[in-house]
């Protein structure tokens, strides 16, 4: 069966929980979307807000309290916000990715090159056993046992070759401060399984993110070999308008590529965007250039028609907080007056505190 790329985009919102806003704990929609982009502290908590009906910052801050998810580098090798569970079981599996940025990253490869790593990691799971460290702390205290070493590369050794959660309050809502980090093991109350599964995390993003094709889960994994691992699953599968194969789970629904597809404004580093090698689907190539910068930013977007068709940002001034929205294209009346009380919403959850003020500009 061939899928057009608007049918594509119907059913990667339905799976992401955009088509319609759904009544769902904080904790169960973490688990649904396969884990929330959390390379800054609060992008999660506007992912939940564009997805669930009644959705509060404390609901997702009181889990990160305790301990029932977790801010850590995973797919990618960027920070994600997981379940326990999911952090424990998928950070083996992305450990590859850890370790060829140690033999190649620009800034501190040669730095460490030749050290004992596995000296170096048992090092710091002693260090921090006995307490968390933040980055500064646990590089110095690195460093005085291999003092030909720069601090920051020490640092950026430890956190490539151990899962170091980013504990609270880091990442709670209203909080501020440097990274401070304990072992995930430590942090959660338990270790990983034995065997982490490839096929389960195969399974969790196509639940989140499918019909998709083995490079798109390997574009969100960060991992490659993977179609090894689709070869030996029972999957549905579909063309793509360019022929490509794509796969899905056997129980999963594909909603009618002409279901309505509300306006939303999704934060800042939304997943949706950065999940497949073919991103299409939900934004063009043009479009794409203008909403993730060339150091890695990824703006908030205004999400039309099942199409990434602008961007938003807030500017706090006077006691003031101004949302503006900048169309890439010109937006239907309807969209416009969608996209003034989608802000107003937002600023009201977001900063309620202060006046809102929210203006759509003329495309651009």
């Amino acid at each position: 069966m061939n899928l057009s790329r608007r049918a594509l985009s119907r059913a990667t919102l339905d799976r992401q929980l955009l088509l319609r806003r759904v009544k769902l704990p904080a904790f169960d929609a973490v688990e649904h979307l396969a884990g929330l982009q959390a390379q800054a502290p609060f992008p999660p908590y506007y992912a939940l807000q564009a997805r669930l009906h009644g959705f509060q910052p404390e609901d997702l801050s009181k889990l990160l309290l305790d301990r029932q998810v977790v801010r850590l580098v995973l797919m990618r090798g960027t920070v994600h916000l997981v379940s326990a569970a999911d952090a424990l079981a998928w950070r083996p599996l992305v450990q590859v990715i850890m370790d060829r940025d140690l033999d190649t990253n620009i800034q501190f490869a040669a730095e460490i090159a030749g050290l004992d790593r596995g000296a170096v990691g048992e090092a710091a799971r002693e260090l921090l056993a006995a307490r968390p460290h933040s980055g500064a702390e646990l590089g110095a205290a690195l460093a005085a046992r291999w003092p030909d070493r720069p601090a920051g590369a020490l640092t950026h050794l430890a956190r490539g070759l151990l899962p170091l959660v980013q504990i609270p309050p880091r990442g709670v809502w209203g909080s501020s401060g440097q990274p401070t980090y304990q072992h995930a093991h430590d942090w959660i109350g338990r270790s990983a399984p034995v065997a982490p599964s490839p096929a389960e995390l195969v399974r969790r993003y196509l639940k989140a993110f499918g019909p998709a094709s083995v490079a798109d889960a390997q574009a969100w994994a960060g991992i490659t070999r993977l179609g090894e691992v689709f070869a030996e699953m029972d999957l549905r599968t579909y063309r793509d308008p360019d022929g490509r194969v794509l796969y899905d789970l056997p129980e999963a629904v594909v909603p009618d590529e002409d279901v309505p597809a509300p306006l939303r404004l999704l934060g800042p580093f939304d997943q949706t965007l950065l999940a497949y090698a073919d991103r299409r689907r939900v934004i063009s190539d043009e479009y794409r250039k203008r909403v993730i910068t060339q150091n890695g930013l990824v703006k908030g977007t205004v999400l039309a028609g099942g199409q990434v068709r602008g961007s938003w940002e807030t500017a706090k001034a006077g006691g003031k907080t101004t949302l503006t929205v900048t169309p890439f294209e010109r937006l239907t009346k309807r969209d416009v007056s969608a996209a003034e009380s989608a802000g107003r919403k937002l600023l009201a959850w977001a900063s309620p505190d202060t006046e809102p003020e929210v203006r759509v500009l003329p495309a651009s």
